[in-house]
């Protein structure tokens, strides 16, 4: 054995360690023969790429189900079936889901051969170490190429078109030629897609600075098209790569904004795509067009109302409901839009900062950012900044002086909205200096009841 091969030898050794079974949460004892890995978790492997958290993806030969029902109950992890007809079935522990699926086709390599990509067409036997790689995907992995099985599978599922981009940027891979090309000309394909299944693709490409780059080669090569229709320009994807460049620079600045544009949506599951850092993007791929030499420059004028933002004649909240976004996250690209050109008015009021912070709670680190991305300095948001970062700020985090039951008792007042107009005069008064204590609270409401 020459140097060469006693180094490929060596390098194959690793990548067989890194597959092996020492590290799953179950038995290989439990599994049957014969069984099959397959999918991201071998790819990774073969790349060196380590997982926190396992995600594990079988091919059996038969009772599929059945299979990840035993490992389910012997373990009393979670169990569910995904596709009855199909026979696919998850385990789910703390720290790694294992997914089953019957094989499709009379052996191994039929159901390789109808993969989306060379890649992912790679198999690993877990109770001989074998590697079965007929489609030559390991030689893909190593030179960093997403290398497509066929046109065929491509158009059998058409999702798969707009997954190359995404792969490319996690793993940060090349598109071979005759695929793209085949993704450009299947492109129209994408309008069957059910529309969450293209938003979670999507979400993959807006939440990592990686996915930029891709994002505009997708839309030259018309994907993005068949996705959001002719309403997403080159400007529109400008400002996405600003918004990279942004946060690192607030994040620098103010690292706990940063860390709040990297978690992920309240009341979402936890879901590392839908992050504060995707809204910010999402939002800036719907936002009104403006002129390139406008952002490049940094000095863009924002002067829209809510009926100038469209995407093909439908509001963005119409569009985002369409493409499954979830009540939250519509809520957040609106208040983005909404406040985007008050934060232009230099300097606001302390009133109209307190509204602003009452109105936008939590989005506020999405919406600052996409205002720096946009061409509002940083030194024009710094106070705001700087106030939300206080938990003591009175104008940000504002504390009642009292409450609506003190005020019920002190003027003899019934429940009802005149109560909650009280509260919030004397929240003005008192972050305008006017008063500072309970009492002074009462007796401004007094005052202000009788005016």
């Amino acid at each position: 054995m020459n140097r060469k091969d006693a180094k490929d030898a060596k390098a194959e050794d690793r990548e067989l360690l890194a597959l092996s079974p020492d590290s799953w949460p179950f038995s290989l004892a439990l599994l049957p023969v014969p069984i099959y890995m397959v999918g991201g978790a071998v790819r990774d492997a073969l790349l060196g790429r380590r997982r926190e958290y396992l995600d594990l993806d079988f091919i059996v030969p038969s009772d599929a189900v059945q299979t990840a029902r035993t490992i389910a109950n012997h373990y009393q992890a979670g169990f569910v079936v995904l596709d009855a007809q199909r026979q696919i079935a998850r385990v789910v522990f703390k720290d790694a889901t294992a997914d089953f699926a019957q094989q499709e086709g009379d052996s191994l390599a039929t159901d390789l051969r109808r993969r989306d990509f060379t890649v992912n067409a790679i198999a690993f036997n877990p109770h001989t170490g074998e590697l079965i790689d007929p489609l030559q995907g390991n030689a893909d992995l190593q030179q960093g190429i997403i290398r497509m099985v066929s046109p065929a599978n491509l158009e059998d599922d058409p999702l798969r078109l707009l997954r190359a981009y995404r792969q490319a940027a996690q793993l940060g891979f090349a598109i071979e030629d005759e695929t793209r090309s085949t993704i450009r000309q299947l492109a129209p394909l994408l309008a069957q897609i059910a529309a969450e299944r293209v938003r979670v693709e999507l979400g993959y490409l807006l939440s990592s600075p990686q996915g930029t780059p891709w994002l505009n080669v997708a839309w030259s090569d018309g994907i993005l098209r068949s996705i959001l229709h002719d309403d997403v320009t080159a400007t529109n994807l400008a400002l996405v790569a600003q918004i990279d460049r942004a946060s690192a620079k607030m994040a620098e600045i103010w690292p706990q904004i940063g860390v709040e544009l990297s978690s992920g949506v309240p009341g979402l599951a936890a879901d590392s795509k839908r992050t504060w850092m995707a809204i910010a993007k999402l939002t800036c791929l719907l936002i009104p067009a403006i002129s390139l030499s406008e952002i490049d420059e940094l000095n863009v004028s924002l002067n829209y109302t809510r009926a100038d933002i469209h995407v093909e004649n439908s509001s963005v909240e119409d569009f985002l409901k369409e493409m499954k976004y979830s009540v939250a996250e519509i809520r957040a690209v609106n208040t983005i839009l909404k406040f985007l050109p008050q934060l232009r008015k230099a300097p606001m009021s302390v009133r109209e900062q307190y509204f602003m912070f009452r109105e936008v709670g939590v989005v506020f680190p999405a919406l600052v950012l996409v205002a720096v991305a946009v061409g509002i300095p940083i030194e024009g948001i710094a106070t705001l900044c700087d106030r939300y970062l206080t938990p003591s700020d009175r104008v940000a985090h504002p504390t009642p002086l009292v409450t609506g039951k003190d005020l019920m008792q002190a003027l003899n007042l019934p429940s009802g909205p005149q109560i909650g107009q009280l509260l919030t005069a004397i929240q003005l008064a008192r972050i305008e200096g006017r008063i500072s204590t309970a009492a002074e609270a009462l007796e401004f409401a007094k005052l202000h009841q009788k005016s």
